[in-house]
């Protein structure tokens, strides 16, 4: 995880996003954080940041999960 002013961020902003490739830069305001760059190697990646972070998506899983606990469902196993 790497630091970075705000200000550096405006003028580099190109070389950061490929910093946040690789690993996540914490934006700074005047010495404390104050927001996070993620860059994205693939299409790929950001899908699944996105699926990762969607309240609905995460709903639905913990839904199909208490369901499988409740004896709802089929097992993989049984497929």
């Amino acid at each position: 995880m790497k630091k970075v002013s705000l200000a550096k961020v405006k003028d580099s902003l190109s070389m950061y996003l490929h910093v946040a490739e690789k690993e996540e830069v914490i934006i700074t305001k005047h010495g404390k954080p104050s927001g996070v760059l993620i860059g994205f190697k693939t299409e790929e990646d950001w899908l699944e940041y996105r699926l990762e972070n969607e309240p609905r998506f995460l709903q639905m899983i913990a839904k199909a999960r208490k369901d499988l606990r409740a004896g709802k469902g089929v097992r993989l196993e049984d497929v």
